[in-house]
């Protein structure tokens, strides 16, 4: 194969973009109020069923050394298929809080991230 060709071959494969978390309510390091749910919205369209988010109590007032407690919540796909919605059964109280997700989107990397919130 010449270099021309090869060259030719290389510059017709499109660039494989990877799911970036665009945004999230309530937003990384905010302090919020009770709240009953966390959303992730990503730059692109994501594998629902290989996507998921965790959420952890890592600080509470009046215990220096709170051990990292996981909040259940139901993660399901948004309807606009590049969002995680993490939905609890009660609003969450005053603490610190941090979501880790694990994503994937149609090019099957999988993306990890986490961020902190603080509920007052």
């Amino acid at each position: 194969m010449s270099a021309l060709a090869a060259t030719a071959i290389i510059v017709a494969v499109p660039a494989a973009a990877h799911p970036k978390l665009v945004s999230s309510t309530p937003a990384a390091n905010a302090t919020v109020k009770p709240t009953a749910t966390v959303q992730l919205s990503f730059s692109e369209r994501l594998v629902a069923r290989l996507s998921t988010a965790q959420v952890v109590m890592t600080g509470m007032p009046g215990m220096a050394s709170h051990a990292p407690m996981p909040i259940q919540g139901r993660v399901a796909a948004g309807a606009d298929g590049k969002s995680l919605v993490v939905t609890f059964a009660r609003p969450l109280t005053t603490g610190t809080y941090k979501v880790s997700y694990t994503v994937v989107s149609a090019d099957t990397h999988k993306i990890e991230g986490s961020f902190e919130f603080k509920v007052r």
